[in-house]
């Protein structure tokens, strides 16, 4: 209903229409070798996303709203982690830029923001234990967007305000951003 306040044309829809994003079943991995089965959770698939639907949308001059569900090979439905669908999406597109909002000021180690990260300078953060928790699905869904040939990925603190604005347009932003 914002998106309509503001003048735009919102189209609220989840992966499973119009075969948006086929996914396949997520397990997680415990202590590197046991895969715990997780029910209906699932990860987008490589090339999964149909990016013919989004196209459609954008040229009648819709906003796409999607909730992160999925369906699988036998068209069940999947949960998907909302962030690592939008990365999917991202990446599909060949968006120039993934805006990650969120209720932290972005990666964090001894009280301050981590401003720019490389997908390496993530891999040795999650391995020291700086990166953790609910980030991990963050700066793993940004790494995965800006190896698949997005430019950059921003994980930025949505109740600052004008946070997209000081993230774009200063040189030290407001949150994190993850480039190659």
């Amino acid at each position: 209903m914002e998106i309509a306040r503001a003048g735009g044309k919102a189209v609220g829809l989840s992966g499973r229409d119009g075969a948006l994003a086929h996914a396949e079943k997520h397990y997680l991995e415990r202590n590197g070798k046991e895969n715990v089965d997780l029910g209906r959770v699932g990860a987008v698939k490589p090339g999964g996303v149909n990016v013919q639907v989004l196209n459609t949308l954008k040229q009648g001059g819709f906003i796409p709203v999607i909730a992160p569900v999925g369906f699988d090979a036998t068209g069940n439905s999947l949960n998907i982690n909302a962030d690592t669908m939008a990365g999917a999406i991202a990446a599909a597109l060949g968006a120039e830029k993934l805006l990650l909002l969120t209720d932290t000021p972005g990666v964090m180690h001894d009280g301050k923001t981590l401003t720019r990260l490389s997908p390496t300078d993530v891999k040795r953060l999650k391995a020291d234990g700086i990166i953790s928790g609910g980030m991990i699905p963050k700066v793993d869904c940004a790494v995965s967007a800006v190896e698949n040939h997005v430019n950059a990925a921003h994980i930025i603190d949505g109740r600052v305000p004008n946070a997209l604005l000081l993230e774009i347009f200063t040189d030290s932003g407001v949150g994190t951003m993850i480039v190659r």
